[in-house]
């Protein structure tokens, strides 16, 4: 089983990418979430990867962070939800949101996803409130603020995944921070990092 892969971007789009791994190339579902932070194409990328078996075919889910993976091997365990709606779940909302919505039982704000309708919604909630605050689920907030060491620490994590060097990875993240002022979940902590490191 596929659990991570590492290789160049070949092609990329809001639902899928292709990963050249020494010249075999590796297609993955992605959420929106992990769209947004993807480096250009023909740079190195490392993505946790799921690997759903079928009856007719074998499919990868690919995620910039545990995070995400783990939210999405948690929606699938719930009734119903299959790997492609579980997807459009996390492109609907940040991790970090998703997982805070669903511990507060919040079923009118997951029902906003689309596809998502009132009783998925109840679903979700009724199954994972529980699973998500075994996984430490948060609110947002701002970075300085709002679990720090973890949210940094997967930021600069993802950074490095994408082929930044550890210690450029932190100052950029420090950088965001330090602004402070706006509310952060960690993908547009990873987005404004990444506009940071571009503009070196």
């Amino acid at each position: 089983m596929i659990a991570r892969i590492t290789g160049n971007l070949i092609s990329k789009d809001p639902s899928n990418v292709v990963i050249d791994v020494h010249g075999v190339g590796y297609r993955a579902f992605i959420p929106l979430s992990s769209f947004y932070g993807l480096p250009d194409t023909g740079h190195q990328v490392s993505l946790h990867i799921h690997t759903h078996v079928r009856e007719d075919a074998i499919l990868l889910y690919g995620f910039l962070t545990q995070r995400e993976k783990e939210l999405f091997l948690a929606l699938t365990s719930v009734s119903g939800i299959g790997p492609k709606v579980a997807l459009a779940v996390i492109s609907g909302l940040p991790a970090e949101e998703l997982a805070d919505a669903i511990a507060r039982g919040d079923q009118k704000k997951i029902s906003t996803i689309p596809g998502v309708g009132p009783k998925t919604a109840a679903r979700v909630v009724l199954e994972l409130k529980d699973k998500v605050a075994a996984l430490g689920a948060t609110n947002t907030g701002p970075c300085e603020t709002f679990a720090p060491s973890r949210q940094r620490d997967e930021a600069v994590s993802a950074l490095v995944n994408l082929g930044y060097k550890k210690n450029m990875a932190e100052d950029a993240v420090k950088k965001v921070c330090a602004s402070g002022g706006e509310d952060m979940v960690l993908e547009a902590l990873i987005k404004e990092a990444l506009k940071t490191l571009s503009k070196r």
